[in-house]
């Protein structure tokens, strides 16, 4: 159907369309470039928008002029002229034939999630008198208490683009949440946000207490209990990060080492006084160990700081990791050189390390199993990493 606008384009050089298709959930598709075939439906609306108006028309007087002419021909174009390609019809009947209504009616509502009745306020030792009801008569929701200060609720739903924004402050959820109705429960250390009461994710707070007044009086509520109970002081506290390629996490500000193993991947952290248990977020099965540099006070205001569930378990299965053999067929796997002979060098073989054997498959019915002499942690999975022998483990 054709556009009523010519100012549409000058419109569009002053906002930012990505922006706009993020802000609605629509995938931006941009043309090749000396490619006019890629957009032949539009190409030809602007040949027809120039052939039947603008090669016969006088210069317009002025921009509501040009802007009523430009009306008043995508209303003939739109439902009085025929066009050929749909059967000498017109484009406003593809748009209120009763098919169309009918599609209309079936596309799905988007509601929100599940919602649950909160729980009703305790009456009073002595209610006061009342005017008897007359039976059908709605009575009033009461209204919110006054906001005192503390933390506070409030609701909002997900856009379409899947990213939230609280004074300054964005909170990715995702396009699969869009139209879910997200709770906030905000104080100034912490930002919790739950659907249907399951928590979705924490983060440090950046509202200040004035903040916070005016999050309450813009439709939020004084916040009842938190979702996650603060940790008792001296108990292991947990918390998700993301582990960089090189092998690393951000606490505190602060870079510590985790394995290089586990580059590139999701892990939760266990802070306990001594020491830190990164492990599988999914399986809780332990990853690695280390020595903890953070006093509880400093872990408790780590970035999605919550109480530690029950501790990791460590896995049962061997850690399988490759290896190239060298020029005289030897590996070297947690610091434990293992000869295979010469016939294998150059070869990669793959390797399963358990706690008390390591084994090699070298071919589909040559097996070997030795000893394993060392209790170094397997540090690398590729055989592809070069590195110096000093290094490699």
């Amino acid at each position: 159907m054709a556009s009523s606008s010519p100012t549409g384009s000058a419109r569009a050089g002053r906002c930012c369309p990505a922006r706009i298709c993020r802000d609605n959930g629509i995938v931006h598709r941009l043309t090749q470039p000396r490619s006019p075939t890629t957009t032949g439906k539009i190409e030809r609306f602007h040949g027809s928008l120039r052939r039947e108006l603008l090669d016969d028309a006088v210069p317009f007087a002025d921009l509501p002029a040009a802007q009523a002419a430009v009306d008043a021909w995508a209303g003939e174009y739109n439902t009085t002229r025929p066009h050929q390609a749909i059967g000498m019809a017109v484009p406003a009947d593809r748009f209120s034939t009763t098919r169309a209504e009918a599609e209309r009616e079936l596309l799905p509502l988007r509601l929100p999630a599940v919602l649950a009745l909160a729980p009703a306020p305790p009456a009073p030792a002595d209610p006061p008198q009342t005017e008897p009801q007359t039976p059908g008569t709605a009575v009033p929701d009461s209204p919110p208490g006054p906001y005192h200060g503390g933390p506070v609720e409030f609701a909002r739903p997900v856009p379409p683009s899947g990213n939230m924004e609280v004074l300054g402050k964005q909170f990715w959820l995702g396009t699969g949440r869009a139209g879910m109705m997200v709770t906030f429960w905000a104080s100034t250390e912490v930002i919790h946000l739950t659907i249907a009461r399951a928590r979705i994710k924490s983060v440090r707070s950046h509202l200040s207490a004035a903040d916070l007044a005016k999050l309450a009086a813009s439709g939020g509520r004084p916040a009842g209990p938190p979702p996650i109970p603060a940790a008792e002081p001296g108990a292991a506290i947990e918390a998700g990060r993301a582990v960089s390629k090189d092998g690393h996490v951000s606490l505190g500000g602060r870079y510590y080492i985790a394995a290089e193993i586990l580059g590139g991947t999701m892990v939760s952290i266990r802070i306990e006084q001594n020491t830190l248990m990164f492990f599988d977020p999914a399986t809780r099965v332990l990853l690695r160990t280390r020595p903890s540099p953070l006093t509880w006070d400093q872990a408790r205001l780590l970035r999605g700081a919550r109480p530690a569930g029950p501790p990791p378990r460590p896995s049962a299965e061997p850690v399988t990791v490759q290896r190239v053999a060298s020029n005289t067929g030897v590996i070297m796997v947690t610091g434990q050189k293992i000869a295979l002979g010469r016939i294998h060098a150059r070869q990669i073989v793959t390797v399963h390390v358990a706690a008390d054997t390591i084994t090699i498959d070298l071919a589909s019915d040559d097996i070997r199993t030795v000893r394993r002499t060392t209790t170094q942690p397997v540090r690398s999975i590729k055989a592809q990493q070069h590195r110096k022998a000093a290094h490699v483990s």
